[in-house]
């Protein structure tokens, strides 16, 4: 299960109700990649994947694909506004090393 805070949960619907196209949902990947080995990577998508695991809350679908879920399990996702920049961090308990950005992971 991936979680988002109430933080996140807002970011995400504001991005959904601000866009200029009609989109379903949030895809949450990870990808080869990053300064750690693994990056995050989101993005609106106007619909998921027949293969895809969707979580909903709050009318917000996320879509993961089955090579990201099992990195992903448990993770919780949170938006953060600081003033070195605002964003989403995620707290993945499958992350053995990360980056100081926090966007990798290993």
């Amino acid at each position: 299960m991936i979680n988002l805070t109430n933080s996140a949960l807002n970011a995400v619907q504001t991005a959904i109700s601000g866009s200029p196209d009609p989109v379903d949902g949030l895809r949450i990947k990870v990808e080869a990649g990053g300064c750690a080995g693994y990056q995050y990577r989101m993005g609106l998508v106007r619909e998921g994947e027949p293969d895809d695991t969707v979580i909903e809350r709050e009318g917000v679908k996320l879509y993961i694909d089955n090579s990201s879920h099992e990195l992903l399990a448990g993770t919780t996702i949170d938006y953060v506004v600081a003033v070195q920049g605002s964003g989403f961090t995620f707290d993945n308990p499958n992350a053995q090393s990360s980056c100081s950005c926090g966007k990798s992971f290993g």
